[in-house]
This record gives structure tokens, sequence and C-alpha cells, in this order.
């Protein structure tokens, strides 16, 4: 099943979307040419990942739960 149609895998693959951009961008500054179009969307999860990083952690974790209890 595709991770559009399945609620669970999209919350999943968008905080791993997030999380992957935010660390890219502290490496290096490649996502910040690019802040509009469809390449802006990485700087954008990068942008939510920095600046909202204590609730993006706390699903990470309460979402790495539910994989591996459910």
């Amino acid at each position: 099943m595709s991770a559009i149609f399945n609620f669970q895998s999209l919350l999943v693959v968008i905080l791993l979307l997030i999380c992957t951009c935010t660390y890219i961008r502290s490496l290096t500054s490649l996502l910040d040419r690019r802040k509009t179009g469809f390449l802006g969307t990485f700087w954008k999860c990068a942008r939510i990942g920095e600046r909202k990083s204590p609730w993006v952690a706390a699903c990470c974790l309460i979402m790495a739960a539910m994989v591996l209890f459910y």
C-alpha cells in the first residue's frame, strides 16, 4: 500500500522529510539557494525542523513508538 493512502505512513514520510532536510541544511548551505518553487519545499521543511525542533523530536519519538509497537 502506498504511503499516500495510509495516514500513519504519510506522517512518517513527512517527519523523515523534515528531519532529513534539517540535517542536510545543518551540514551544508545547499538548501539556502532555492527558497521558491518545488525545491523551496525542502528549504521550508528545513525551517520547520529548525524552529519547531522540540515538537518535531517529540513527534519522531511518538511515531517511532507507534511503528515499533503496532
